[in-house]
């Protein structure tokens, strides 16, 4: 018999690797409202255990929305990853995978947010909806080359 570690203990070592964890994640990727759900590698790699969604998000994100989600990562990537790591966020909604304009406004949006250096580490961001899951932001190629 093979005992599999805890998924918080399998690092994610590309970009596929974290589009099938999030397709673990969010099993079935097929959703009845909005939400977006938040997670943060270490620079090891690991995905720490503590995946959040936020439910009832709005169509296009609004700006006090965006500012409690830096404040939120500040504090997380501070207190429990030291300052260094990647932030993995997936907007779910219902309907068919295809691109939306409303998904572009969530990628417009969070690139005006956390841009810049507005965030410490990296961010990506993914669509999960219709049954798929697929990366609307890549994280940088860095990222996996550490």
């Amino acid at each position: 018999m093979t005992t599999l570690p805890p998924l918080a203990d399998v690092p994610v070592r590309s970009a596929d690797d974290l589009t099938a964890r999030w397709m673990l994640l969010l099993e079935p990727p097929v959703f009845r409202a909005r939400s977006l759900w938040l997670a943060w590698l270490g620079p090891d790699r690991r995905m720490l255990p503590i995946v959040l969604p936020v439910d009832d998000v709005p169509l296009v994100p609004e700006p006090a929305m965006l500012a409690d989600l830096t404040r939120l990562h500040d504090s997380l990537f501070e207190s429990r990853l030291g300052g260094e790591g990647h932030f993995a966020m997936a907007l779910c909604r219902p309907g068919d995978p295809g691109l939306r304009e409303d998904d572009e406004a969530w990628v417009a949006a969070l690139s005006t947010a956390l841009d810049d250096g507005r965030i410490d580490g990296t961010w990506s961001l993914h669509l999960a909806a219709g049954g798929e899951v697929a990366p609307l932001v890549e994280a940088p190629p860095w990222l996996w080359s550490r």
